[in-house]
């Protein structure tokens, strides 16, 4: 069975625990990269981000796009949504329904 995990900043992320979704804590850009690189090496199934370190990250994130596993889902941080995850989310299910859908 696949595991899940969040990664972001303390504050925005610290909920998920609760939940049982394994927590790491980031500082910055290169630290949210690697943790990606590292779960996806991992028995990781899905992987939640905070869309601020996604949004500085586009390189990594679309390295795993095309794949099955990790899933790699944005989501806003303590502050609000920045617009990239529910944007991501209409474009994904244009490309798999030939039309959006959701708007």
């Amino acid at each position: 069975m696949h595991r899940v995990a969040v990664i972001g900043d303390k504050d925005s992320i610290l909920a998920f625990k609760a939940l049982g979704v394994e927590v790491h804590t980031v500082v910055d850009a290169n630290g949210a990269s690697e943790m990606i690189k590292k779960l996806a090496k991992e028995d990781v199934g899905v992987i939640f981000i905070t869309e601020k370190f996604a949004s500085e990250i586009p390189s990594t994130i679309d390295k795993y796009k095309e794949q099955m596993t990790p899933a790699i889902i944005l989501i806003p941080d303590n502050k609000g949504s920045l617009g990239i995850g529910l944007a991501d989310i209409n474009k994904s299910v244009e490309k798999a329904v030939g039309a959006n859908i959701l708007n």
